[in-house]
């Protein structure tokens, strides 16, 4: 018999990732939840509530960190940590450093293998559920890797393989 465990999704997270929102829940539950109460007493302070945009404000603000607290709870709940001592060098997976060769491009890049969650193109991580991160997924250095895009196929050789730092 299925429960409805069985049907939760794991977050998978670097422990970087795991630490970011273990560390913005406890701002959110001892900082913010504090200058919400703050406003809100402040609010009231002024009298009739029925025309007070601070009070609503106020109001506003503490229901996006009540359901943002429940949000990472969630989160936190059902997460996945993976060891970066645990990533393999041999070939590519959820945590690896990846530097491959765009080959359309004649550049170098170089990402690491993340959950979405913690994908963030700016800072070169992106997910294993990605185009990109699926196909250098197994695969491993010297291995020529296709991507199939609206635009065409991308082609990239992986150079190297690491664990993240």
């Amino acid at each position: 018999m299925e429960t409805a465990n069985e049907n939760v999704q794991k977050t998978i997270l670097t422990y970087e990732g795991l630490r970011k929102y273990e560390d913005e829940l406890q701002d959110l539950k001892i900082n913010r939840r504090k200058d919400v109460a703050a406003k809100l007493k402040e609010a009231r302070a002024q009298g009739d509530l029925s025309e007070n945009g601070e009070y609503d404000a106020a109001k506003d603000e503490q229901r996006d960190i009540e359901t943002r607290i429940a949000e990472l709870e969630k989160l936190l709940k059902n997460v996945e940590v993976v060891d970066a001592d645990e990533v393999s060098t041999d070939k590519v997976s959820f945590g690896s450093k990846v530097k491959i060769h765009d080959m359309e491009e004649d550049e170098d890049l170089e990402y690491q293998i993340v959950g979405s969650k913690e994908a963030n193109i700016l800072q070169n991580r992106i997910s294993n559920e990605s185009p990109v991160g699926k196909a250098l997924i197994g695969s491993r250095v010297g291995d020529t890797v296709s991507v199939e895009i609206p635009a065409g196929i991308l082609k990239y050789k992986v150079l190297s393989i690491e664990r993240a730092s």
